[in-house]
């Protein structure tokens, strides 16, 4: 418990006090956001506020995490190990998309392939080293079992050794990509993304404690519903760091943002997000804990399958909002943007409590 608490504090003071300095450092260096002119008009005064925010949240996480580890005098877990990996590798995929659009000053940064093949690299080694790290006890970081609240009967390997381990790590990056560029896709105004990945992300630290105190390797009674998760309260550990951070992070980065966190935030948020929901066996209730960006990126996909289909069939293409994702429709409905980020803030978090309540019914009923 003392590990989870230092780890958020930690992060939290890293982010708090040491944004400015970065701030500093990226308009030092030209970092500034590029403001898209087919974007709404009122984004244009954020032109040249310092992006790549992401840096400042992923050091703060990491540095969280392997101090509350060395205060404790405990060794890093493989299961931790694997989603600070994601988190810092779909980072830096971000990184080079933010640094394209920067240096060269446009929207357009990484191509949809190359962004697309980074995370697969990414997604790829993560899948090879959580399938592949067992304990003494034979346990795995990740199973091949899809997973809801824990694991399902259903494994992929049922449809044999090669065509299953195929299937599995099209699976994990199905769950990496949709997640990670969910998060993305919600980063559009100033704290958004950003408090709704405090109360996802923030979960899994209740998840990981949870699983830790009905783990089978210690719990003698209700053993039929007992958790067979690696390390879960490392996972804990590794979550409060990234929420710290976040919280420190969200000072500078509410409206009006002095800092934006930049696809290196997003990504990588996105990342640690889906590696907490794979290592922690609870893979689709991903669904319900980060419910705001399965709705601002399906409004996306909803507009655009819609103008095609209408422009397919009568030759104009029509909308269903103003303008995608969802948060600029309500935008240019007059809505002022702080009044968007907490209503869709309260969405955020009552999508987590029905996640988490969901968790708890089905332990205590099976």
């Amino acid at each position: 418990m003392r590990a989870i608490l230092v780890a958020g504090a930690i992060g939290m003071a890293f982010t708090l006090f040491l944004t400015p300095v970065f701030i500093w450092l990226f308009k030092r260096l030209q970092w500034g956001q590029f403001i898209r002119d087919d974007g709404p008009q009122s984004h244009h005064t954020k032109r040249g506020t310092p992006t790549m925010g992401g840096i400042v949240i992923i050091l703060g996480a990491v540095i969280g995490y392997f101090i509350s580890k060395a205060v404790n005098f405990e060794v890093p877990t493989i299961s931790a190990y694997l989603a600070l990996f994601m988190m810092v590798g779909l980072g830096l995929v971000g990184f080079v998309d933010d640094y394209i659009k920067t240096h060269k000053q446009r929207s357009l940064g990484l191509s949809g392939w190359a962004k697309m093949a980074g995370q697969a690299i990414v997604s790829l080694v993560f899948t090879w080293f959580a399938l592949r790290t067992p304990n003494e006890d034979g346990l795995l970081p990740a199973s091949s079992f899809i997973s809801v609240f824990r694991d399902t009967n259903f494994s992929f390997l049922t449809f044999g050794g090669v065509v299953g381990s195929i299937l599995l790590a099209l699976w994990f990056y199905l769950l990496v990509s949709g997640t990670s560029n969910g998060v993305n896709i919600a980063d559009g105004l100033d704290g958004l993304a950003t408090g709704a990945s405090i109360m996802a992300i923030g979960s899994y630290v209740v998840i990981g404690f949870w699983q830790f105190n009905q783990s089978c390797s210690t719990v003698v009674e209700n053993l039929s519903n007992c958790y067979q998760v690696r390390d879960p309260l490392d996972l804990a550990v590794v979550a409060s760091a990234v929420v710290g951070s976040l919280i420190g992070f969200l000072w500078w980065n509410t409206s009006p943002a002095q800092i934006f966190m930049g696809d290196t935030g997003s990504l990588g948020l996105g990342g640690v997000l889906a590696a907490l929901a794979i290592l922690s066996r609870t893979e689709m209730m991903l669904v319900l804990v980060g419910g705001l960006f399965v709705i601002v990126t399906g409004s996306v996909i909803i507009q655009r399958v819609f103008f095609k289909i209408t422009k397919w069939t009568t030759g104009i293409g029509r909308r269903v909002f103003l303008m995608s994702p969802l948060h600029h429709h309500f935008e240019l409905k007059g809505w002022a943007q702080i009044t968007i980020v907490i209503r869709f803030w309260i969405v955020s978090g009552l999508c987590v409590l029905f996640g988490i309540g969901l968790f708890y019914l089905e332990w205590t009923y099976g």
